[in-house]
């Protein structure tokens, strides 16, 4: 091989070398629409996060949706009487009305610990499906719906802190994680005089 063949000068004006320009790199088109699309996405979902959840109005459609699901769909949330009064993307209120059915101490007429248990198990799968609708408004609400489909209940918490007396109870929700497969909520269980009563801690699937 000639020396000059190895000088630094050849070297540097070796072809492979050579920056390459906009226009030598090509992409194949089928790659490109994915680019495209991905980046799209990646700019909806960034211009979505950046919107306070406070600032996000659910359709009637949605909100009327939802409430029937939870209200007469599920037929247990039936028995127990559960009404949601408050559905926004970062929290959820109900109500409960003291009822003989969900008597669990009849000397003292107090609330069944099941009834405490169902009902915050079911506010927390409220809570979820309203933080993934105000994550998916980009979707009508009826493909935001079908998405209950997909949320079960992994892991539920229970803390009774004082006995469950009262005419009506307030039940809130809130999420405190929504991540791509599984979410974290709180609950809280509250008595007519605002007193808490019981709060839980709940993990769902979501996909």
């Amino acid at each position: 091989m000639p020396t000059s063949d190895l000088s630094p000068d050849s070297a540097s004006s070796a072809p492979h070398n050579q920056p390459l320009a906009a226009s030598d790199i090509h992409t194949p088109p089928a790659l490109g629409a994915a680019i495209k699309t991905g980046s799209a996405s990646l700019a909806a979902a960034r211009k979505r996060a950046s919107v306070p959840l406070e600032d996000i109005v659910f359709e009637e459609e949605f909100v009327n949706g939802l409430k029937k699901i939870f209200e007469e769909m599920i037929s247990f949330n039936r028995v127990l009487g559960l009404k949601i009064h408050d559905l926004g993307p970062a929290k959820v209120r109900a109500r409960i009305e003291m009822k003989p059915e969900l008597v669990g101490h009849f000397s003292y007429n107090r609330i069944h610990g099941g009834v405490i248990s169902a009902s915050l198990d079911a506010m927390g799968g409220l809570a979820v499906m309203a933080a993934i609708g105000a994550r998916h408004m980009d979707e009508a609400p009826m493909q935001r719906l079908r998405r209950f489909a997909n949320l079960g209940t992994i892991d539920l918490r229970i803390d009774y802190l004082r006995p469950g007396i009262g005419a009506y109870f307030e039940l809130h929700a809130q999420v405190l994680r929504l991540g791509s497969r599984v979410a974290s909520t709180r609950m809280e269980f509250f008595g007519p005089d605002g007193t808490l009563l019981s709060t839980g801690s709940g993990a769902y699937i979501v996909s």
